[in-house]
């Protein structure tokens, strides 16, 4: 199978793929979203963020190349007089590289993810993505994943304008 998890040190593999999305986002959001810091200070952050327990990045790789990655983390959220306790697993991003989208490459990551979660005793997988990113919306629900709430935000930076 060409998906393998990726160690901590192998972060600086995830910048070209990290950069692509980030600059989607970017584009779509610039008061949201900061302008990346430069590859070495970003590889440093990608690694520290590897290396905390239970989170974890898959990466889809061919002939070397790494094609995609998927960073997640298995969250264990307490019961509350609301809720009921649950594991999940929240997968923080997504990314497939541009040359290779709609290749089944996105729904081969979400399965493994999803399979690793369910080995570790996982039964919720979960994912916030941007409005405007229908590519994400059509790779969540062809992977089983429906929408159970929207989140809102109000910007005080956009009011002023």
């Amino acid at each position: 199978m060409p998906v393998r998890r990726l160690l901590p040190a192998q972060a600086h593999r995830l910048l070209p793929l990290l950069h692509q999305v980030h600059d989607l986002h970017l584009a779509h959001q610039p008061a949201r979203y900061a302008k990346l810091p430069g590859d070495r200070q970003m590889a440093a952050h990608m690694q520290t963020w590897l290396s905390m327990p239970d989170v974890y990045a898959l990466g889809y790789l061919q002939a070397g190349d790494l094609l995609g990655y998927v960073v997640y983390e298995i969250e264990h959220r307490p019961a509350t007089p609301f809720r009921t306790a649950e594991a999940r697993a929240m997968v923080h991003q997504i990314c497939v590289d541009a040359a290779h989208r709609r290749k089944g490459i996105g729904l081969a990551l979400m399965n493994a993810t999803r399979s690793r979660a369910r080995a570790a005793g996982v039964q919720v997988l979960a994912t916030t993505f941007a409005t405007f990113n229908t590519a994400s919306a059509q790779l969540m629900s062809r992977a089983g994943l429906q929408p159970v709430m929207y989140f809102a935000e109000w910007r005080a930076d956009d009011y002023l304008k």
